[in-house]
């Protein structure tokens, strides 16, 4: 992964992250605000529920107290009590007087029970009026009541004869949990008798609250909805293990349904506004690290195909960490610096050393490795050589008779011309210089010239008998520069030739020995004799030798290949 993608992610992320995060929290919070909301509201319905269902069974009551004083109920109900042959009879005449009542008060079933709980008799509305009511089960003193395919919510009174306790009046209105003012579920012992909450089924709302304390509040899964269920009236907290619960059920989901539409609406459009942001600010914190580091790694990848350590200009950095990394990099380059300078230097003393070491073995050819050295860069420069190839011609040219060293002085310094044994051992100079410098790190780029300086254009040459432009253009152009000094310069056995008579043989033997473009080059600099340099330039001081040259009188002509250069 590139490193501006990484620095891009890294910018974003965290921030994307958050927003997530803050998304997650505000909605967990909205959806609890709904909760509590919620369980506020089916509290307060709750609560309003339970205050009908009291002012209606305080009406309820007050209206059963009534008919409780009636004297033919009060009378059939001893009656029943007492006659135990006429018990039919007597059953007859209060379930008539039962009948009385409820169709009188609007009631949906009236029965009595003895002063020991028994069921005496009751009576209950049907389609054609009052019929006999089944008295098992017995109906409880408070709360739901089911009986003949119907539920019943019961309150009851206490008929009393005086002091003493007779019996039991209980008065029931058939329940509908339509009429309930919120999502409801009856549970008959644990068993769904009737649900009004939408999207609830039967089976899944059996089990789910199955799970729920009946007088308890709870959380269950419906359908794959979230619902709240609390209890509204218990007639099994009264010790009837197989009474009535009446609970609520809503769905969290549906009444958080609003509000999370609300959010996500205003989170998308906020979220997308922050992404956008998000993304543009790590596009340009990832842009204001990564370009100024690309151009850093660019800068130093070049500086490795060049070797020259790049200079980094101070406070266009954009960031100050990259901006003290480049001027710290300024400082360790700057000191690298120097120390290649000296090291050049150092370099170049020992070059010139070993030239001067060679040169002081034979006081004919003093000076003979420098003035090819500058002869050499004269015929560069005027071929256009640049750069390396320039300092390569210049070192390798103070280098190139290095080789002579391992040939004695009685060959070197002989006064007579040079027999055949002699000269062939002269033309191994080549040969031993390089394998002189091959030995000493840094020195193998001059190693060509060294070798080749006397490679003749035709392959006519020594050491290795090569053609044309199989010889590298550097020792081509110092083999020039060798030979015009050496036909120049006084030998023991002959004078130095005329300028004229050197560059006359360099001219006819151009395209044979020499390389052309080379001895053409170096015919150029005739027209520059005369101009007046200063300082101390190669190209100043190698006119200063072909000046002297120039002003030889006498020489005898010596074909360059018979000399010792």
């Amino acid at each position: 992964m590139r490193f501006a993608t990484r620095a891009f992610l890294w910018s974003f992320l965290p921030f994307a992250a958050l927003l997530a995060g803050s998304f997650w929290t505000v909605r967990t919070a909205a959806l609890s605000a709904v909760r509590e909301a919620l369980r506020t509201s089916v509290r307060d319905n709750q609560v309003t529920l339970v205050r009908e269902r009291e002012q209606s069974e305080s009406r309820n009551t007050r209206i059963l107290r009534v008919a409780a004083e009636n004297p033919a109920l009060k009378a059939g109900l001893q009656l029943l009590a007492t006659e135990r042959s006429a018990r039919e009879t007597a059953r007859r005449t209060v379930e008539d007087q039962l009948s009385e009542i409820c169709d009188t008060m609007g009631f949906d079933f009236l029965a009595v029970s003895g002063a020991s709980g028994e069921p005496l008799a009751g009576v209950i509305r049907g389609q054609e009026g009052f019929a006999a009511m089944d008295l098992k089960p017995v109906p409880p003193a408070k709360g739901f009541f089911a009986t003949q395919g119907h539920i019943f919510q019961v309150t009851s009174v206490t008929i009393a004869q005086g002091d003493e306790r007779v019996g039991t009046l209980a008065v029931g209105e058939r329940f509908d949990l339509a009429g309930v003012t919120m999502p409801a579920v009856l549970l008959h012992g644990g068993t769904v008798v009737a649900i009004t909450t939408p999207g609830a089924n039967k089976p899944e709302t059996e089990a789910a609250l199955h799970k729920c304390a009946p007088s308890a509040e709870c959380e269950v899964r419906i359908g794959g909805e979230t619902y709240m269920s609390m209890p509204l009236e218990n007639s099994a907290a009264q010790g009837d293990a197989g009474g009535f619960t009446l609970r609520s059920l809503r769905s969290l989901d549906a009444a958080a349904a609003p509000a999370q539409l609300v959010l996500r609406r205003v989170f998308l459009s906020a979220g997308l506004a922050s992404l956008a942001v998000a993304i543009a600010l790590g596009a340009f914190s990832s842009r204001s690290i990564v370009q100024p580091l690309a151009d850093v790694v660019a800068r130093l990848r070049e500086s490795g195909k060049t070797g020259v350590l790049p200079v980094f200009a101070k406070g266009k950095r954009g960031v100050r960490e990259i901006s003290e990394l480049t001027d710290s990099f300024n400082h360790a380059a700057a000191s690298i610096r120097e120390g290649q300078d000296q090291l050049v230097r150092a370099y170049v003393e020992f070059v010139s050393s070993l030239a001067s070491a060679l040169d002081a073995r034979d006081p004919y050819t003093a000076g003979h490795s420098l003035r090819v050295s500058e002869y050499s860069c004269a015929i560069a420069r005027a071929m256009n050589v640049e750069g390396q190839e320039n300092e390569l011609i210049r070192v390798g040219a103070l280098l190139h008779d290095i080789g002579k060293i391992g040939i004695s002085d009685a060959v070197l310094q002989k006064q007579e011309r040079l027999t055949e044994d002699e000269e062939a051992l002269i033309r191994q100079h080549p040969v031993i210089g390089k394998k002189i410098l091959e030995c000493v790190h840094g020195f193998e780029a001059y190693l060509p010239v060294v070798e080749l300086h006397h490679e003749n254009w035709d392959g006519s040459g020594y050491p290795r008998g090569l053609k044309g432009e199989e010889t590298p253009r550097t020792a081509r152009i110092v083999k020039v520069a060798d030979a015009y000094d050496a036909m120049t310069s006084d030998r023991p056995y002959r004078r130095g030739m005329r300028h004229e008579q050197a560059i006359s043989i360099l001219e006819k033997d151009a395209g044979t020995q020499f390389d052309v473009a080379a001895v053409q080059a170096f015919l150029t600099l005739g027209d520059v004799i005369q101009r007046p340099a200063a300082g101390d330039d190669p190209v100043h001081n190698s006119l200063q030798h072909l000046a002297a040259a120039l002003r030889m009188e006498t020489a005898s002509p010596v074909a360059p290949e018979e000399s010792r250069a």
